[in-house]
């Protein structure tokens, strides 16, 4: 399974970007799907998460301004953050649960910079 995450880009602040991660291969089912963050200099923090059956959740500090999504077709996983903060800059990483067939594993996307300009 890969995940391959796009969207990242620069913005001022209040502007708005979304973010996409695919998931692509054969023979798994995705289960549930997630976008964390890293600052410099600071551990990676789980931003939102969707169930397979579209059930989210969110860190407070996103909370009204970021909201998860996913499309199951596509397997694919959204991240549509709008009223950006400088705060929010930091790579953007996706995870997603999934079943191979003989194992539930999670995997990663490779990153994506946010950067958010006061």
């Amino acid at each position: 399974v890969q995940l391959q995450a796009s969207g990242g880009g620069m913005v001022q602040a209040g502007g708005s970007l979304r973010l996409s991660c695919a998931a692509s291969g054969r023979g798994f089912s995705i289960g549930a799907m997630a976008w964390y963050r890293q600052a410099p200099e600071k551990q990676r923090e789980l931003v939102a998460t969707i169930s397979s059956r579209g059930t989210t959740s969110y860190v407070d500090s996103v909370k009204g301004r970021f909201t998860i999504s996913r499309d199951n077709s596509k397997n694919t996983v959204y991240l549509q953050m709008n009223n950006l903060k400088p705060e929010d800059t930091a790579v953007y990483y996706c995870n997603a649960g999934a079943d191979t067939g003989t194992a539930y594993r999670q995997y990663w996307g490779q990153g994506t910079q946010v950067t958010v300009s006061s």
